[in-house]
């Protein structure tokens, strides 16, 4: 991918939901939610300060989060979607 966020953004491919549930139940497209579970692809270099100084991210590139439900900016990048957003919009690391 050539793509690179810029400041505290970070780009995340959000995992898609299992179509079939435990027990065998099918879910159609139409009644799936929007995930809010995704895979880190790139990350920005990072936030300035009120003093001045950079601040790395916290979130490195490959970590698995979780993120608001309607957090970030949907994109799509060579035909697979993506969301753009900051790393402040991520609730959480899943297995680091």
């Amino acid at each position: 991918m050539k793509i690179q966020p810029l400041a505290d953004r970070v780009i995340v491919k959000p995992v898609e939901e299992q179509e079939v549930k435990k027990g065998g139940i099918i879910i159609p497209d139409t009644a799936k939610e929007k995930p809010m579970e995704g895979e880190i692809i790139e990350v920005g270099s990072g936030r300035l300060a009120d003093d001045g100084k950079k601040v790395d991210l916290e979130v490195k590139k490959g970590d698995r989060v979780l993120y608001g439900k309607y957090s970030g900016t949907e994109v799509a990048i060579d035909g697979q979607e993506f969301l753009i957003m900051r790393e402040s919009d991520i609730f959480a690391v899943i297995n680091r």
